[in-house]
């Protein structure tokens, strides 16, 4: 199978979804916009083939990804488990990015607490890690700052 071409100026948007993360997902979407790029998120991801393998031809379709890994923690109903879908899919996009010599993805991580991903990913080590500390404001300056710098 053929793989899926680049999208230069498209980023995939890897970050939570639910009510009390609305507001910053609406805040990335406008700050991508912003710079140009179009913003890209398995919501979109249609029904049919293994949710992973399309969830990884997204990933390999954009030029950029953005990963918020702020929201890896436990959930409330038993068994208490953390959700690895953020974290899995960031290594989907490292892997993606360093194999077979690729540099066509662009990734950043964004968390909400200073230096945590230190404790939580600490293989991120040497990694900027664009912190928001849960606000609004803090997404446009993380996005800001990771995309002026490119």
């Amino acid at each position: 199978m053929p793989r899926p071409a680049v999208e230069e100026t498209s980023a995939f948007l890897n970050i939570p979804y639910d009510k009390p993360f609305q507001n910053l997902y609406i805040a990335c979407i406008a700050g991508l916009t912003a710079f140009g790029l179009v913003p890209r998120a398995t919501l979109e991801v249609p029904g049919g083939s293994r949710r992973l393998d399309r969830i990884f031809e997204l990933i390999q379709t954009c030029g950029y990804s953005f990963h918020d890994l702020s929201r890896v923690e436990r959930d409330r109903s038993k068994p208490r488990t953390p959700r690895f879908n953020m974290p899995f899919e960031l290594g989907l996009a490292v892997g993606w990015s360093k194999s077979a010599g690729r540099n066509e993805q662009v990734w950043f991580v964004l968390e909400a607490v200073d230096r945590r991903i230190l404790k939580s990913l600490s293989d991120l080590s040497g990694t900027d890690v664009y912190v928001h500390g849960g606000h609004v404001r803090g997404v446009l300056r993380a996005l800001s700052n990771a995309l002026v710098r490119n």
